[in-house]
């Protein structure tokens, strides 16, 4: 099954470059322009990681990110323009597994994905779950699912 990838950035043709390569390499992806629709996203539907960008309408990526930390160990990989070492803390901290500055290689960001998501399969296979006919409690995740759609 392929992975699914949620793209939060406000830049259009940056959405369509990044839907483009990782569709191409297998990735299935979905998208949102802003902070608040990227919450929406995620708490509607299942992904496997996320691409935030840190300057967003509405809600920032930090913010996102601090938000989706509260809940869900989902893969974050932060991608911005803001390059500073400060910036770059920040978003780590934050919650996010890989902070990638633009501009960056389409080939350099495939192989950071791939590590970020291996990593987290690993820890998948080592989290405890209870399941009982379409609920699902992840134990080590802190997440419940009802027929596979995470709800908590």
């Amino acid at each position: 099954m392929a992975k699914r990838i949620l793209l939060v950035d406000d830049e259009p043709l940056m959405i369509k470059g990044l839907k483009r390569t990782l569709e191409q390499d297998g990735y299935e992806t979905d998208s949102a322009a802003d902070g608040e629709e990227a919450l929406k996203k995620l708490n509607a539907g299942h992904y496997d990681l996320v691409l935030l960008d840190v300057m967003l309408p509405k809600l920032s990526g930090i913010e996102v990110c601090q938000i989706v930390r509260e809940t869900s160990d989902i893969p974050i990989i932060m991608l911005t323009a803001k390059d500073t070492e400060f910036d770059v803390v920040t978003g780590l901290d934050a919650g996010a597994d890989d902070y990638v500055t633009k501009p960056f290689g389409m080939m350099t960001l495939i192989s950071r994905i791939k590590a970020v998501l291996r990593r987290y399969e690993h820890t998948e296979e080592i989290s405890e779950i209870l399941e009982a006919d379409d609920l699902k409690i992840d134990l080590a995740k802190h997440s419940v699912y009802v027929k596979d759609r995470q709800i908590f």
